[in-house]
């Protein structure tokens, strides 16, 4: 009876907590900003710590580390929300909606307003903490590597992170239904690497090719080919996605141009098949633009490793968010997803545990994807995420409290 008691303390501050948490999701939404240029995001998240009296240190330009310390010497447990937003104009219709040309597609929105509110809780429940909670506020997830930034700027260190572990909101797995939690161990998500080419030919009048190396169709020959990696090179049993997302050339429509560039990403799961891939792509490409009398320049960029759970710590998060949903809401996802994240930075210091809460709702029409200019949650579920947090620091920094 004592523990269901202290449970449904900290379940009940959370649920009193749901309106202050939109409010802060609804103000970060208004201001979305890219990459590491958080900065009305980050004064505004600063300005809520300060409230609450949380003492923080800023990291990778825009990024907040804040320390909520316990009465007792022990661990010290990560809990991370990304904050930046991305390049897209807003077509939700929301009264709360972007006040300029970004927008909150993924949900960072409402991951930081969560951790905003655990560490509201956290501050009242800091005599059961045997050691320290850090809530790591990141900037630049979306394509920008922001977690190793946060590393390279001492995030894990002073006191040395134990272990990390951070949630997403949305639709990543359709299993997962409002209010679920989706969990897996192993990978959860893939790993990816971005690549950059440039065709080089010779431009010529529109009339008369024969004088000149069109780098279009060479560069459409290309793109064409580097789809068959993944149909017909890979073991169709190991997940690879390839995808080229922007391409760039021409000037009119009666020149042959001399230049095309075109740029994207392949997501896999296992270190060879990335070796593989990265492989073929620079030997199709350049093979393909010399049997077309042309050249081709190949990048292959830094990658994102896939996310991989910590079966142990899958094991917490599970036994903190069954308390708070309920064991018949907790799917244990079946395969991993092709998207990325750079929570993976984190497990390669440390080990922990990434989750999805489930906030789509086909009944009121929250359903597009991730990344879509009608990108929405529903925001009904909010509190879920600190009250899981919760449950998760005070069983990790004081079993006993529970």
């Amino acid at each position: 009876m004592k523990d269901e008691k202290k449970t449904a303390d900290y379940i009940s501050a959370a649920s009193a907590l749901q309106d202050e948490i939109v409010s802060w999701r609804r103000d970060l939404h208004r201001i979305p900003e890219l990459g590491f240029e958080l900065h009305q995001t980050s004064a505004y998240v600063r300005s809520r710590l300060e409230e609450m009296g949380v003492s923080y240190r800023i990291a990778a330009e825009t990024g907040i580390v804040a320390l909520i310390e316990g009465t007792g010497k022990g661990p010290t447990l990560a809990l991370r929300a990304d904050m930046d937003a991305l390049p897209i104009r807003e077509e939700t219709g929301l009264p709360f909606a972007s006040t300029n040309n970004n927008m909150h597609a993924c949900g960072h929105d409402a991951h930081a307003a969560m951790l905003l509110g655990t560490a509201k809780i956290l501050l009242e429940y800091r005599s059961r903490m045997q050691g320290n909670i850090k809530l790591l506020f990141q900037p630049g997830e979306e394509g920008y590597g922001g977690a190793a930034r946060m590393i390279t700027d001492g995030c894990l260190e002073d006191p040395p992170v134990d272990a990390a572990v951070g949630l997403h909101v949305g639709q990543i797995f359709p299993e997962v239904g409002l209010g679920q939690i989706g969990i897996c161990a192993g990978p959860i998500l893939a790993a990816s690497t971005a690549f950059e080419v440039l065709i080089k030919g010779s431009s010529t009048h529109g009339a008369l090719p024969h004088l000149g190396v069109d780098a279009i169709t060479t560069t459409a020959e290309i793109i064409l080919a580097l789809q068959k990696i993944v149909s017909r090179e890979t073991n169709p049993l190991n997940p690879v996605v390839l995808t080229i997302g922007k391409i760039k050339g021409g000037e009119a429509m009666n020149i042959i141009t001399d230049r095309v560039s075109f740029s994207g990403d392949f997501r896999t799961m296992e270190a060879s098949e990335r070796d593989f891939v990265a492989a073929r792509l620079q030997e199709i490409c350049t093979a393909t633009a010399a049997a077309n009398r042309a050249e081709a320049e190949v990048k292959i960029l830094d990658s994102y490793p896939p996310t991989v759970n910590d079966p142990e710590y899958v094991k917490w998060v599970v036994s903190a968010a069954s308390r708070v949903a309920g064991e018949d809401n907790i799917i244990m996802v079946k395969k991993p997803n092709m998207g990325t994240e750079d929570m993976a930075y984190y497990f390669e210091k440390v080990p922990g545990a990434y989750f999805v809460l489930g906030t789509g709702n086909p009944a009121r029409g929250i359903v597009y994807p991730h990344h879509n200019s009608r990108f929405d949650i529903d925001e009904s579920v909010l509190w879920m995420g600190p009250a899981i947090f919760t449950g998760l620091a005070l069983d990790y920094l004081g079993p006993a409290n529970l």
